[in-house]
């Protein structure tokens, strides 16, 4: 199986840019063969708080369309981040866009400190991705930081888990450490998607990577380079190679 991660460069607050870096990425992942594309945390809108609600998405939002149609096009789940509206709420999301025209979100579950000003938290919108024989369990920024989000993944049977986040620099020695530890802990593959650039004033730490059952780093990616990261399974052995976007 092929899956991808994307590390992106966002304009805060530019979707119509964002979008654009999001349909050129899906292509060149299926163009390599991947089945699932992961962007990071509100990789849509860039990095917001203050702004969120008058960027923020609902479940059947037009502005997706193109990635739908790509979904479909080229037989692809993405997996896109941006605030959404759900029940009245206002969530930070991930909108799981299947090859069916089918859309799942995942909300996230645990969040910064600030975050609670302006965001709701929720565990009610939390599917478990099939692709081929994995199961995918996924997270948002600090979800990765409760070591429950993951024994949670791992009690409903999930081989991978994937975290779309948004850390700083000086913050990716910790996620590195952490992811490492679940991977070997839970016996999962890990994925992880992050920024390069800026966003909300910070500079984002890149570097993502993928992980081994065993906690193995099997690749990474460097600070400052969009592009995708290419994790290949064949016969329980995995390989990964970065794609520069």
């Amino acid at each position: 199986m092929n899956i991808a991660v994307a590390q992106i460069r966002p304009e805060d607050r530019d979707i119509d840019q964002n979008l654009k870096a999001h349909y050129k990425l899906v292509e060149a992942a299926a163009r390599h063969g991947a089945g699932l594309i992961a962007f990071p945390e509100m990789s849509v809108t860039g990095y917001v708080r203050e702004a969120a609600k008058e960027l923020s998405f609902t479940e059947d939002d037009p502005r997706l369309n193109k990635l739908r149609e790509l979904a479909c096009k080229f037989n692809i789940i993405i997996i896109a981040g941006a605030p959404v509206r759900l029940d009245s709420g206002l969530y930070i999301g991930s909108f799981i866009i299947f090859p069916d025209n089918t859309v799942s979100i995942y909300t996230k579950q645990f969040l910064h400190r600030g975050e609670e000003e302006y965001f709701s938290s929720s565990f009610s919108y939390n599917p478990v991705i099939e692709l081929e024989d994995e199961k995918i369990g996924l997270a948002i920024c600090a979800d990765i930081n409760n070591p429950e989000h993951v024994r949670n993944a791992s009690r409903a049977q999930c081989s991978i888990y994937l975290a779309g986040i948004f850390f700083s620099k000086p913050a990716m020695a910790e996620a590195h450490s952490l992811l490492s530890g679940y991977a070997e802990k839970h016996s999962m593959a890990v994925l992880m998607s992050n920024f390069c650039g800026e966003s909300w004033g910070l500079e984002a730490g890149g570097k993502s990577a993928l992980w081994s059952e065993e906690g193995n780093l099997i690749a990474e990616m460097d600070i400052s380079a969009a592009g995708i990261l290419l994790a290949q399974k064949n016969h329980g052995k995995w390989t990964a190679k970065v794609i520069a976007g």
